[in-house]
């Protein structure tokens, strides 16, 4: 009889423990917190824009880390913000908010409309478009201050402040009605000067529209030596490169075409060097240039290209 009791009073104190534990578990287990506070908000990145007209956005980008708990039947709630200063003064700060495509940033009335894909960007101030062809620029690593930027072939580059810069330049060398559209920028004369260096000489960006494909034997003739084209990956772009050479009367071109693939309109970087033969002056007159010194600063204005495509 004690024996039936005693499991009786077991019975009990297990059936006790385990309401216990279900009335917890569905009523009073702590939830994953739903905060507004900012404390969770970090900065992500901070990017600068040119845009067509000479216009600009500075942006900083946020994420807040709150744990958000899912809706049922509902796209994922976003959790970025944007920081945007434009170049006439003003600031906005915009929540992310849903968007089939791109990533779009707005204020509660809409007013403001801030979208970004990509490397580029455009604003939009009541249903009008007022900052347009928007492209990322590169940071100044040092010795590069001034931004090219082309909304419509979209690319920005950067290039030395005393480098003289040409919108109009056209590739001709195909001859009439095959120009190639760009823009060049040329080496001040100071570099040139006392050298066989031509001041002539330039870095420019150039664009091919509706190819097939995009690759830099499309920029170059073959001036009689052949052209060498290859493949190369610098600092993880992958371009096709192309160079040949050329002379005559006493002068010498190089050009390297470093394009790049998957582009279109297709694009491309291109390095001409013209000098002269040293033979051809009398001797103690002129030096040879630095060509490595030249080389590594046009290398460096190609690798502040932005493709805003």
């Amino acid at each position: 009889m004690m024996d039936t009791k005693k499991l009786t009073f077991t019975g009990l104190i297990l059936l006790l423990i385990a309401a216990g534990a279900y009335v917890w578990y569905v009523a009073l287990r702590p939830t994953p917190p739903v905060s507004t506070s900012t404390n969770n908000v970090s900065e992500v990145s901070s990017q600068t824009y040119l845009c067509n007209d000479d216009k600009s956005i500075a942006t900083v980008f946020y994420k807040d880390d709150t744990v958000a708990l899912p809706i049922a039947n509902e796209p994922p709630t976003p959790n970025g913000s944007v920081h945007i200063r434009l170049n006439d003064g003003r600031t906005f700060s915009l929540p992310q908010t849903l968007s089939a495509s791109g990533i779009r940033y707005a204020n509660a009335d809409e007013s403001i409309i801030f979208w970004s894909k990509g490397n580029s960007a455009f604003i939009e101030e009541g249903n009008q478009k007022t900052y347009t062809g928007c492209i990322v620029t590169a940071e100044d690593s040092g010795g590069l201050p001034r931004v090219f930027e082309n909304g419509s072939d979209g690319f920005s580059i950067r290039y030395p402040a005393d480098y003289g810069v040409n919108t109009d330049y056209q590739y001709q060398a195909f001859g009439p009605g095959k120009e190639i559209g760009g823009a060049s920028f040329t080496i001040p004369p100071a570099i040139a000067e006392g050298t066989n260096l031509s001041k002539d000489s330039y870095v420019s960006v150039e664009a091919i529209p509706q190819t097939q494909t995009c690759d830099a034997g499309l920029f170059l003739t073959d001036s009689g030596q052949g052209i060498n084209l290859h493949e190369a990956t610098e600092d993880g772009v992958t371009y096709s490169v192309a160079s040949s050479t050329g002379a005559g009367a006493g002068n010498r071109y190089e050009e390297t075409v470093y394009a790049i693939p998957g582009t279109n309109p297709c694009l491309a970087v291109r390095y001409l060097l013209h000098t002269t033969v040293l033979e051809n002056y009398p001797p103690d007159t002129v030096t040879a240039y630095d060509r490595d010194i030249l080389l590594a600063q046009f290398d460096a204005i190609r690798k502040t290209l932005v493709i805003g495509q």
